[in-house]
């Protein structure tokens, strides 16, 4: 009787038991299917190591916390997912690793979806050590996430998401489902790797929630990742949502700011911000109710405005959730900010924006910003801001702030890496020393290398010697490998075909003692197509268009018809163009739609004979803020006989998110420019929606005038000791900003200036 009552016991017992865990190696995408469909808790389904091309890629199921189900790779970093690939998470306890997205593009909305679809979302479910590299749909403005966090209590670490450059949240918490919100996520120690400057809205690295959604809490933790380089706008975080902490992040060079965009009752302590100088590198923006600021350390950040390295906005009144809601209630203290060009009250301040910060404390803060220029700015009401034992040792500080102790103070660096104060009576002012920023070896996928920041043009490559001849140019660019340098010998190079540049590629003459230089004519309407991965230096060449033919969009340098999601950079030095009149609109450069050059420069270099435009950067017309160039460098050139503008810069839109184009146009002689009836602008130089403009020292005669109009921002142009004879004066507009015209024009000359 007890042998038969034992007997069942162990068969009931067998019945409620798991079944034995599996480990199973999969080879193809109909046997991980297989694996998938029988998947329990404690599973393993193993990648094995190859490339995984088109492969959707879904996992559901129901593990536990001691026996999640797992995918993995056969070898960390060696399952590699390609072409049209994507990652979808559904199910509670699932855990996914060792993955590498590259060499393609996700068909879908994300390339990591913590859902399956709408009803199936993840909890309790990791995705850690998974690599997104460049895996960026082709045309730049078609939008995606590369990660969309869902569901409850998920975990997302030691990622690299790496080069994105379509538009889109790189990581997004998504709160448009009651299950999804309140959520306690963790998304920590991940690389966040270089996103290079959109030119446009929707290039956050991170956001949590959305206006619609921004009532809500999210309660998600970001801890303890790397943001090195995420420039692509002025949000490298977008908070939109309450309740969350950001604590011990470390920001490298990053253009833009930590932005507490929507949402109430969120912390942010112990995070690092290191500028390195960078242009519009910035530190915290305050917005909303209830918002914590503490022990946050900020050097070498080169913005202002809304990059500030700390920036408390003014709201709008009564604000609908999309907008601004005043700061109130909010707590700042014990920050170090040093080396660093702006910390500003009031930001934003305009008829719309008056609700001024209430409520709030100021204390402890060590700060001091550059020697000799302004600093602390002050752009409305402060006095419902409790300021207390605040530091400041250089820079300018506004009157409004007098209460501020200001006494310089030597800083050495610590064994943290941080600066702090010498004079130990300093010592419970600013970051603590016990502060620890995270390194770049303990954030990211162990196994895969974090991207290096060299020149565009590094000359790694060969020096290859290239002869005088029929397409001998054309023969060599095409064999050519990124980094290479052709050096031309003095001769005639035609150019029957356009040339695709698709790799870094410098083009310069060979020495001579003759001091003779390569002349290069070409038989097509354009000698250089710019095309995906190509970036084009040219040095002390000369280029003819005497052999060019009369066709509709003729351009020496243009980008190709198809969308160029790369950023990329064109230089001309020392470089001689002529005779392009084959046609009424012959430009040098032209930036076609869906691209943007990070980087145009030309120096001491000479234009003669052309009816059109040296640099058309235009295509962008939609008014959504985006533009074809982030910094253009005009210098030390001479332009005769232009029939357009010598730079012709358009964006459009009332979009706030960007800080480009940055010109520069300086110590040119500017002679016939912009003067031909084709010329629609009616203008020597025309620039419609730049954000930062010096035009100086420039000789302009008997040319068209420069034309300047302002559109969203605080734009900020100079025309400085300019002279300008039988040229009119300049036309200068605003569309947005009601007052005289926002640009300083000091010690510019006019004379003979004909009438309007």
């Amino acid at each position: 009787m007890l042998a038969r009552l034992s007997l069942v016991t162990a068969v009931l017992w067998l019945a409620h038991s798991p079944a034995a865990a599996e480990r199973i190696l999969v080879h193809n995408q109909d046997q991980f299917s297989d694996a998938a469909k029988a998947v329990e808790a404690g599973d393993e389904i193993v990648l094995a190591n190859g490339e995984w091309r088109d492969f959707d890629l879904v996992i559901t199921g129901q593990g536990t916390a001691a026996d999640p189900i797992i995918v993995t790779s056969q070898d960390a970093g060696k399952v590699v997912l390609t072409g049209q690939s994507s990652l979808r998470i559904g199910g509670e306890y699932i855990h996914v690793s060792g993955l590498v997205f590259r060499d393609g593009y996700s068909p879908r909305g994300e390339v990591i979806s913590f859902r399956r679809n709408k009803q199936d979302l993840a909890r309790h479910s990791r995705v850690s050590e998974v690599v997104i590299d460049g895996f960026s749909k082709p045309d730049r403005y078609e939008s995606d996430y590369w990660v969309g966090i869902y569901g409850q209590n998920n975990r997302f670490d030691h990622n690299s998401l790496i080069g994105k450059t379509n538009k889109g949240v790189t990581l997004a918490v998504r709160l448009d489902s009651e299950s999804s919100r309140e959520n306690d996520h963790r998304i920590e120690f991940n690389y966040f790797g270089p996103r290079p400057v959109l030119g446009s809205n929707g290039g956050e690295t991170l956001r949590i929630g959305t206006s619609h959604y921004s009532m809500f809490n999210s309660n998600t933790v970001v801890a303890n990742n790397i943001f090195d380089r995420t420039s692509g706008e002025v949000e490298i975080i977008s908070s939109k949502s309450g309740g969350n902490v950001f604590r011990g992040n470390v920001f490298l060079r990053s253009r833009g700011t930590l932005t507490l965009r929507h949402g109430d009752n969120n912390v942010v302590e112990g995070n690092v911000f290191l500028g390195g100088g960078a242009d519009h590198t910035g530190g915290i923006r305050v917005i909303n109710r209830g918002q914590t600021v503490r022990g946050n350390y900020m050097e070498g950040l080169r913005g202002e405005a809304f990059s500030s390295a700390l920036a408390i906005m003014n709201g709008v009144p009564n604000s609908p959730v999309n907008r601004y809601v005043e700061v109130e209630g909010a707590v700042i203290e014990g920050n170090t900010i040093v080396d660093s060009r702006r910390l500003a009250f009031n930001v934003g301040a305009d008829e719309e924006r008056s609700a001024a910060p209430s409520n709030t404390t100021f204390a402890n803060n060590l700060m001091a910003g550059l020697e000799g220029d302004s600093f602390l700015e002050v752009y409305g009401d402060i006095s419902k801001i409790a300021f207390s034992n605040n530091v400041v040792g250089a820079g300018g500080v506004a009157g409004q702030l007098s209460s501020f102790e200001q006494r310089a103070f030597a800083m050495e660096r610590a064994e943290n890496g941080l600066l702090y104060p010498v004079d130990p009576a300093l010592a419970q002012i600013g970051v603590s020393h016990d502060l620890a920023p995270v390194t770049l070896d303990q954030v990211g996928a162990p196994y895969y290398p974090k991207p290096k920041d060299g020149p565009v043009f590094d000359f790694s490559g060969k020096v290859i010697a290239v002869e005088p001849g029929n397409d001998t140019l054309v023969d060599a660019i095409l064999s050519a490998e990124s980094g290479d340098v052709l050096q031309l010998s003095p001769g005639e190079y035609t150019v029957e075909r356009t040339i695709p540049v698709e790799v870094a590629l410098t083009i310069q003459a060979a020495p001579s003692e003759a001091d003779e230089r390569p002349v290069i004519t070409f038989g097509r309407p354009s000698l250089f197509e710019l095309r995906e991965g190509g970036n084009l230096k040219l040095e002390n060449v000369v280029i003819d268009g005497a052999l060019a033919p009369d066709s509709v969009g003729n351009s020496v340098i243009r980008t190709t018809t198809f969308p160029i999601k790369s950023n990329f950079s064109v230089e001309m030095h020392g470089v001689e163009v002529r005779g392009l009149v084959v046609n009424k609109s012959f430009n040098v450069l032209t930036l076609g739609k869906s691209t943007l050059a990070e980087r145009v420069v030309i120096r001491n270099s000479a234009f003669a004979d052309i009816t059109g435009t040296i640099v058309s950067a235009k295509a962008e017309t939609e008014d959504y803020g985006q533009y074809n160039v982030e910094y253009l460098d005009m210098s030390e050139n001479a332009f005769a006989r232009i029939g357009g503008p010598i730079a012709d810069i358009y964006r459009g839109g009332r979009d706030e998110s960007t800080f480009g184009p940055d010109v520069t146009i300086a110590n040119n002689a500017i002679l016939d420019v912009g003067l031909a009836p084709t010329n629609s602008s009616g203008a020597s130089v025309n620039l419609h929606g730049v954000q930062i403009a010096a035009i100086k020292q420039n000789a302009v005669r008997s040319s068209a005038p420069l034309r300047v109009v302002h559109t969203v921002g605080t734009p900020k142009t100079q025309f400085l000791n300019n002279a300008f004879a039988d040229t009119p004066e300049m036309v200068l507009d605003e569309l947005v900003f009601e007052g005289e015209h926002r640009s300083d024009r000091t010690g510019n000359i006019f004379e003979d200036a004909p009438a309007q």
